[in-house]
């Protein structure tokens, strides 16, 4: 495949992208290019599984510990606070040591504090345990967003950011599987730590980082030259200059998308055993619909991104989150439309992901890259966070069904304006002094 290289609407490097199909990333590839793809893959997986035993298991803590939802929910909403300081920091590192360093040091710890957050006695440990496990889930998205985005050619960068950033549906249905059946066969008052137990699993990818995986060339090159000229990115470089504004618009794309996405995803499996008396292995099938509509989402949401652009992508997905949204939980429908609702909702509400990384890595210099999409998406993830708490609250007065419909549609309003402010930057080719 053949490809040209100019100038893109905003001025940049650019390369045409003339074979948009979805695999012709993977065909091409070299080995350590799929190397860092199975890599990145398999953490984004892993770290989606890590993530969402909690909304699975927030009905049994409730209950055996007599918590009210507000306080459940400040658990998810910690967790995810946690998570944004935890990738601004990751990201600022690994402009500093390196973008495979810091992912394996980030990997190591969330995978701890899951461990032990199945051995906590009370919900006052549990929060801290979460707390302290989100700096590394948040550090390990920082890091792996940036080495995905700088090992793939700009030609196929889209696409195969947004097939990686699928692994977070696979490792949803790993951690609904491991739900059916560890509350299968043991009592809920042992299954749920069991299920944090298993969130030390992503620990084994560390042997695969440290054999297979590289520096990618790039960040390696703008390293060099920093320690050269001794001029060292600076935390707080991103919010000056011409580049604060950016900041400022990025930021607030990813809280909006990353707020609509917990809002809805914390509290759905709560909704269907609640609103719609579900038991805990009944709903496992509606879940399963969500989670095939969402792994759906990320493919064609990578395909859209590279085809259309990024901004086309996130404009046309939030407006079709909120209609979904909506219907799910204020039209009153039989189980069985609900069902298949499911697989609109997680295909909307999960597919704009496949653009982001890609999106914020060609929006920020190299030697910025790390300190910039590390913020910028923890921020979203920061301001995000707030939302589960907030759809706890409001659910106590207005209902569980309006909460999250009303916090969803807020989120996907905010990520439509922000997106549409920023630039296109499809096939931006990435260099080590831009």
């Amino acid at each position: 495949m053949s490809t040209a290289t100019g100038q893109g609407s905003t001025g940049v490097d650019a390369v045409e992208i003339r074979d948009a199909s979805l695999t012709a990333f993977y065909r091409s590839m070299t080995p350590p290019e799929r190397h860092t793809f199975w890599a990145c893959a398999a953490g984004w997986c892993l770290d989606g599984m890590d993530f969402m035993i909690y909304p699975l298991v927030i009905g049994t803590i409730m209950a055996l510990w007599h918590v009210d939802s507000g306080t459940a929910g400040l658990a998810a909403t910690v967790t995810l606070l946690a998570s944004a300081l935890g990738g601004w920091l990751a990201g600022f590192i690994a402009d500093r040591i390196g973008r495979v360093l810091t992912l394996q040091i980030t990997i190591l710890w969330f995978s701890l504090f899951s461990l032990l957050c199945a051995f906590v006695q009370n919900f006052e440990q549990l929060l801290v345990a979460r707390a302290i496990l989100g700096l590394g889930f948040g550090g390990e998205w920082a890091a792996g967003a940036v080495l995905i985005g700088e090992t793939i050619r700009a030609e196929y960068r889209g696409r195969a950011v947004g097939s990686v950033q699928s692994g977070w549906a696979i490792g949803w249905g790993l951690a609904v599987l491991s739900q059916a059946v560890l509350f299968s066969i043991l009592p809920p008052e042992t299954a749920w730590r069991w299920m944090f137990a298993v969130g030390a699993l992503p620990a084994l990818l560390v042997f695969y980082l440290r054999r297979y995986v590289k520096e990618p060339e790039v960040a390696a090159e703008s390293r060099a030259r920093a320690a050269a000229t001794g001029d060292r990115p600076q935390i707080w470089e991103i919010f000056s200059g011409p580049i604060l504004r950016t900041t400022l618009l990025a930021s607030l794309a990813a809280a909006g998308c990353q707020g609509g996405y917990y809002a809805i995803t914390t509290w759905v499996p709560r909704f269907l055993t609640t609103e719609r008396h579900l038991s805990i292995v009944s709903s496992t099938g509606y879940l399963a619909a969500l989670i095939v509509g969402s792994f759906t989402g990320y493919l064609v949401g990578a395909w859209l991104a590279d085809r259309l652009g990024r901004r086309p992508l996130f404009l046309i997905f939030s407006l079709g989150a909120i209609a979904v949204i909506v219907a799910y939980t204020q039209i009153p429908l039989s189980n069985g439309v609900l069902w298949v609702l499911g697989f609109p909702l997680g295909f909307f509400a999960s597919g704009y992901f496949s653009g982001m990384g890609a999106f914020l890595t060609e929006l920020y210099p190299t030697r910025l890259r790390g300190s910039g999409q590390g913020f910028c998406y923890n921020f979203g993830r920061g301001i995000g966070a707030l939302f589960p708490a907030l759809v706890g609250y409001l659910a106590e007065r207005a209902g569980l069904a309006s909460a999250i419909a009303i916090f969803a549609a807020v989120a996907y309003g905010i990520f439509f304006l922000a997106a549409f402010a920023l630039p296109e930057t499809r096939g931006k080719v990435l260099h080590a002094d831009s």
